[in-house]
């Protein structure tokens, strides 16, 4: 049997659904499959992001091939997840199963960028404890 597919999905592809993608490739991997995507592209991953991670957690997100997607770049997702619609959700041919409200940190300070890295963690392992008990 294959495991569900989750896609995070933000506008750019470049900062919060990257984070996620992350988190959900190094703590959640034997229960989901992880892809980020948005409705634009940008030409790196938030560089922040990408040193913040390796900082806290020794993920290296573009050493580890991750980049900026278009929705239609990944596979058919079996869960589609908005990072936060705070200027408007991408419209991805069908609706979100679940919006994580989440501010995006990009220009903001570390502290910031930490915030919302911690939340992300916080909500992959929660995604993960709910697709083990079948909460989904």
């Amino acid at each position: 049997m294959s495991k569900i597919k989750v896609a995070f999905i933000c506008v750019h592809n470049s900062c919060r659904s990257q984070i996620a993608e992350a988190f959900g490739r190094h703590m959640a991997s034997d229960v989901f499959q992880s892809y980020s995507a948005g409705t634009e592209t940008k030409p790196r991953i938030n560089q922040d992001a990408v040193r913040i991670m390796k900082e806290l957690y020794n993920i290296d997100m573009e050493a580890e091939g991750q980049f900026s997607k278009l929705v239609s770049d990944i596979p058919e997702p079996d869960i589609a997840i908005s990072m936060g619609c705070n200027v408007g959700c991408p419209f991805i041919g069908r609706p979100f199963d679940d919006n994580w409200g989440l501010e995006d940190p990009t220009g903001k300070s570390d502290e910031e960028f930490k915030i919302v890295i911690e939340q992300i963690k916080h909500d992959i392992l929660e995604l993960k404890s709910r697709l083990n008990h079948n909460e989904i």
